[in-house]
């Protein structure tokens, strides 16, 4: 991600509609897994400013940002939070080292996803969590993944052989943001940027209300804008 769009998101995410329900999506993550034990160690890889490393703090856990930029590395820092600097295809941590690793929207920046996807399992505990999301679909492709540094768009079946040739068990995939891909493919056709960008206080509002209105829809098996896994390592083998 490049300096400018990583300011951008530090601006724009604590009030958002998009970032904050994806903080919202990964607190009632959270919740779920305090069902079957108390907070752990937490990497969260390409955490840009670390809006999403705070919501994991908030949770309990004892979370480390992991980005490639130095610049998302200084402002996570900034934030009271631990931070490192490092490759995502080449994570300088050790094995077996984390109970959760969450990679949201990182792997649609890498060439090398394999290489990705075999570090988060190699830096997972056996029985460990990993929650990870990725823009969905290349009928989608505009400018705005070009804007954001994307090399590609997954598919269900894409997404699924990644992680799962990796040694990764998908415990759940579902869509999100399904009410508002009509008007996002509408919206791409003629974008010539980045849809990150600050909003009218009513447009921000009615976004916000339509993509909360997903968590009590029966719309998670249609076709999005974005995918989200939560998988685990096997405790064996």
């Amino acid at each position: 991600m490049e300096a400018t769009e990583i300011r951008r998101t530090v601006e724009l995410e604590d009030h958002h509609w998009w970032y904050r329900e994806r903080r919202a999506i990964l607190a009632r993550e959270l919740r779920r897994l305090r069902r079957y034990g108390p907070p752990g160690r937490a990497l969260d890889i390409g955490a840009a400013g670390g809006g999403n490393t705070r919501v994991l703090v908030r949770h309990g856990w004892d979370a480390l940002v992991a980005d490639y930029s130095e610049l998302a590395v200084e402002l996570a820092r900034e934030r009271g939070l631990k931070a490192i600097h490092a490759d995502a295809r080449e994570l300088p941590l050790p094995d077996d080292a984390f109970d959760l690793v969450c990679a949201f929207d990182v792997l649609e920046h890498i060439e090398e996803d394999g290489r990705a996807a075999a570090e988060i399992v190699r830096v997972l505990r056996p029985g460990g969590t990993a929650l990870i999301t990725v823009p969905c679909d290349m009928a989608l492709w505009s400018a705005h993944d070009v804007a954001s540094g994307h090399v590609r768009r997954y598919t269900r079946p894409t997404l699924r052989a990644l992680l799962a040739g990796q040694g990764l068990v998908l415990d759940r995939m579902w869509s999100w943001n399904v009410l508002l891909r009509p008007v996002v493919a509408r919206h791409r056709k003629s974008s010539s940027g980045s849809d990150v960008m600050e909003l009218p206080y009513l447009v921000n509002l009615g976004l916000r209300g339509v993509i909360t209105a997903e968590r009590y829809l029966p719309v998670r098996s249609l076709p999005g804008v974005s995918l989200i896994v939560r998988a685990h390592r096997p405790a064996h083998g």
